[in-house]
C-alpha cells in the first residue's frame, strides 16, 4: 500500500475558528446566547475547580472530584484500554492539540508537565506546569529532568516532542530527539480532541482565548486512544509552525489553503485605480515589479504561478527556489522561438526526468531544450540553478528591490 505524501502546514493548523458551511454558521449563530450563558456560568464554576485542585492532595480522589467537575465545565475525558499503561514508566510521550492536554490527562493518572516557555510565576503554576528553574540549554533541562525521574517518588513527566500543537486531524509534526534522552522506556499516548460548532483549536491563539472558548462550546471531548491516530508524521517543526503564522500575518489575513492566495493575486491584477484603497498601490506595484522580475529570470513559468507563489513568500529568491526545485506545480509556457517539451508538473522535476539543459549565456539563462552533446546533457540541475541565481542577482530589477528589503516586502 502506498504511503500517503506528507500534509503541509495549512493541513495542520486551524486559521479560522468558525465553520464555512452555511448550515453550521446558522447553527452556531442560533446557539450563541446559550453560549454565552454557558461561558459566564462556567466562569465561577472553573474558579471553584481551581481552588479545588489547590487544596486537595494529589490522589485518586482529587482526580475523581476535579474529573466530575470539569464535566460541568464541558470537558470530558475517555480511556480506552488503560490496562495497556504501564504503571511503571517514568515518562509519556504524547501528541499536542490544546493548550490543556497536559491538565486532562493529569484527571487520568499523575504526572507532571515541565513548563518550557514562558515566564515561571503564579500563571505557570495556575496552568499546571511544574518549574524547574532551568533558563540555561536543553542539556540542561535534559540533566534536570533525568534527576527529577531518578527519585522514584515523583510522579511520572508528561511530555509534548512535538513542542507546538496542530488540529490533531491531518499529521504531527517532527518529533524532538530530546525528551527520549531521558529514560530508556517511555509510556506512548495518543491523544485526540473533538468538539461540534468550531474548530477545536486555532494557531496563534493565547491560551486564554481558547479557555473561553472552550467555556462557550456545549462539550469538547478529549479521548486517550489505545491505537493509531490514523495520522501521518511530516518532517515540520515548531519553528515551521512559528514562520507559516509569520507569513500568514503578513500577507493581510489569508486563509491557510493554498487557495486562499487567489484573493491577494486577483487583487495584484487590478489596476490601482480600481483597488479602491489607496494604501495597497504602493504594495501591489512592488508585487507586480517582483512578478517581473521572476519572469525574466523564468520566461516559461505563467505569470499566475508566479503571482500565486508570491502572494504567500513575499520574497522573489523563495519564489524562484520553489519554481526550480518542483515545490509548485504549474504548466511551462511557450515562447517565440522556444521548443519546450510536454506539459509537467513543476520545470525542475521535468528538467530532471528528461535530462534537458539550459543554455547559459553570459547575459540571460534560456529557456529549457534538449541539448545535442552528452556534456550539454548532463549539466547539473544545481549549476542550472546557480547560473539563474547569478543572473537574478545582476538584473538590475533585482538591485533594486534589494534596495526594498532583500528582495521581499517589509
Amino acid at each position: 500500500m502506498e504511503r500517503s505524501a506528507a500534509p503541509g502546514p495549512e493541513r495542520l493548523f486551524d486559521a479560522h475558528r468558525f465553520p464555512a458551511g452555511g448550515f453550521v454558521l446558522l447553527a452556531l449563530l442560533l446557539y450563541a446566547p446559550v453560549g454565552l450563558c454557558l461561558l459566564v456560568l462556567r466562569l465561577f464554576i472553573g474558579v471553584h475547580v481551581f481552588l479545588v485542585s489547590c487544596i486537595l492532595p494529589d490522589g485518586t480522589l482529587r482526580r475523581l472530584i476535579v474529573r466530575v467537575m470539569c464535566s460541568v465545565l464541558g470537558l470530558f475525558v475517555q480511556q480506552s484500554s488503560p490496562r495497556l499503561r504501564d504503571a511503571a514508566v517514568q515518562v509519556y510521550i504524547a501528541n499536542h492539540v490544546t493548550h490543556f492536554d497536559h491538565n486532562v490527562i493529569s484527571l487520568l493518572t499523575s504526572c507532571n508537565t515541565p513548563a518550557l516557555n514562558g515566564a515561571p510565576g503564579f500563571i505557570c503554576w495556575s496552568r499546571g506546569f511544574m518549574e524547574l528553574g532551568v533558563t540555561g540549554s536543553r542539556a540542561e533541562l535534559v540533566d534536570s529532568l533525568k534527576a527529577y525521574s531518578s527519585h522514584r517518588g515523583n510522579p511520572p513527566l508528561l511530555l509534548f516532542p512535538e513542542e507546538a500543537a496542530t488540529n490533531g486531524r491531518a499529521g504531527l509534526l517532527r518529533f524532538s530527539s530530546w525528551p527520549f534522552s531521558i529514560l530508556d522506556v517511555v509510556q506512548p499516548v495518543a491523544l485526540q480532541v473533538q468538539r461540534p460548532l468550531i474548530a477545536v483549536s486555532v494557531a496563534d491563539s493565547s491560551w486564554i482565548t481558547e479557555l473561553f472558548w472552550t467555556f462557550f462550546v456545549p462539550f469538547t471531548v478529549y479521548q486517550l486512544l489505545a491505537m493509531e491516530l490514523g495520522v501521518v508524521s511530516t518532517r515540520l517543526t515548531a519553528a515551521d509552525k512559528a514562520e507559516h503564522m509569520k507569513r500568514l500575518r503578513h500577507t493581510s489575513h489569508l486563509p491557510f489553503a493554498p487557495a486562499s492566495s487567489q484573493p491577494l493575486a486577483a487583487r495584484l491584477r487590478m489596476p490601482s485605480s480600481l483597488s479602491g484603497i489607496g494604501s495597497f498601490a504602493p504594495e501591489d506595484t512592488r508585487f507586480t515589479t517582483m512578478a517581473q522580475q521572476v519572469k525574466e529570470v523564468l520566461p516559461h513559468v505563467p505569470l499566475e504561478v508566479i503571482r500565486t507563489d508570491l502572494a504567500q513568500t513575499n520574497c522573489v529568491d523563495t519564489t524562484i527556489a520553489n519554481l526550480l526545485e518542483g515545490r509548485v506545480p504549474f504548466f511551462p509556457e511557450s515562447e517565440a522561438g522556444t521548443d519546450l517539451p510536454a506539459p509537467s508538473t513543476s520545470w525542475a522535476a521535468s528538467a530532471s526526468g528528461i535530462q534537458g539543459s539550459v543554455a547559459l549565456p553570459s547575459s540571460k539563462p534560456a529557456t529549457k531544450q534538449f541539448a545535442k552533446s552528452p556534456m550539454e546533457r548532463h549539466l547539473s540541475l544545481q549549476e542550472r540553478k546557480r547560473a539563474l541565481y547569478d543572473y537574478a542577482r545582476s538584473s538590475p530589477k533585482h538591485a533594486a528591490c534589494c534596495h526594498l528589503g532583500n528582495h521581499c516586502l517589509p
